[in-house]
């Protein structure tokens, strides 16, 4: 049985005083120009900035990798007001071991599926209107046959949970989100921190979470000065804490102070302030050729090739 939770006016004032929202998920890509051609060709999302480091993110954005790296942020529109994915490519690594932690992203684009069967993109209809499909590396995207509405397309985020009523108290006692809905029978919770806002799907999965060496990251922001409150809440409640509160510099951008926590099952969960965040993730109308150039510059495979190596898988 399904059950309903209505959101009463107390709980939208309170959401909106705290002032959270969704930003991101944080995939790990082996292989740029497919990953590119699957999000851009058949999602139909846009190069939002591109940028290349020389070495390993202080708050291992990229994993625990110390060498070069890329992000690409992608999505259907500015980070200002839609839910992007970031896509993170580590030099010298091909593949990553997908484990049983995230289960999928779900968008609302009839122009996808169509974009998908033209392309030969393998699809595979799994309901009425709905399809799944999957990007480069394995991960799962679920695709509704509708219209793209006006808003954000990217509906929810599902991730795999161990101990369904543990992991609901965590995301929405401790981080603020609104219980949505719950299905019984599925053993889903849906949360999230505002009705136009991509959600967050939990999904009890009967068993022990793996993340395999591809975890991800789901990334939100909140006003700068709820960061320390929320890293102290944290030690107070004796939960995990992956990179206290840190500033990161971005050079000739903004600088931003993030925090990492961790879920009951070790789901990486980044807060970051919102203030200098939205000037941060400014659209760089570079950014498609800036990803095009990154590509054309990655002699890696070529290297690997002639030294008849095969790249690493992490």
């Amino acid at each position: 049985m399904t059950q309903i939770i209505i959101i009463k006016n107390k709980q939208r004032q309170r959401l909106s005083k705290n002032m959270r929202r969704a930003l991101h998920f944080v995939f790990k890509v082996g292989d740029r120009a497919k990953t590119a051609t699957f999000y851009r060709d058949v999602l139909g999302m846009k190069v939002l900035r591109h940028e290349e480091f020389v070495e390993g993110c202080k708050a291992t954005c990229n994993g625990p990798y110390d060498g070069k790296w890329s992000k690409t942020m992608v999505g259907f529109g500015p980070e200002d007001n839609h839910f992007v994915a970031e896509l993170t490519y580590n030099y010298g690594v091909a593949e990553y071991q997908l484990g049983n932690d995230f289960l999928g992203l779900t968008i609302q684009s009839s122009q996808a599926v169509s974009n998908a069967k033209r392309l030969g993109w393998p699809l595979t209809q799994v309901g009425d209107s709905f399809y799944l499909t999957q990007a480069p590396g394995g991960y799962s995207f679920y695709l509704v046959d509708k219209e793209q509405p006006s808003t954000d397309p990217v509906q929810k985020v599902c991730l795999g949970v161990s101990d369904l009523p543990k992991s609901t108290h965590y995301w929405s006692k401790l981080l603020g989100m609104t219980v949505i809905e719950k299905d019984d029978d599925k053993k889903t919770v849906l949360l999230g921190f505002g009705e136009t806002q991509c959600k967050l799907e939990l999904q009890d999965i009967n068993g022990t979470v793996n993340h395999g060496t591809a975890f991800g990251r789901i990334a939100f922001s909140c006003p700068r000065d709820q960061l320390p409150d929320l890293e102290a809440l944290m030690k107070k409640e004796n939960q995990k804490i992956l990179t206290p509160l840190v500033s990161l510099d971005t050079p000739g951008k903004a600088t931003v102070e993030v925090v990492i926590l961790a879920d009951p099952d070790g789901h990486e969960i980044c807060f970051v302030g919102d203030e200098a965040f939205r000037q941060l993730s400014m659209v760089d109308p570079k950014g498609n050729e800036l990803l095009d150039k990154g590509m054309a510059d990655d002699k890696s495979n070529e290297w690997f090739a002639k030294h008849n190596r095969l790249k690493a898988a992490a």
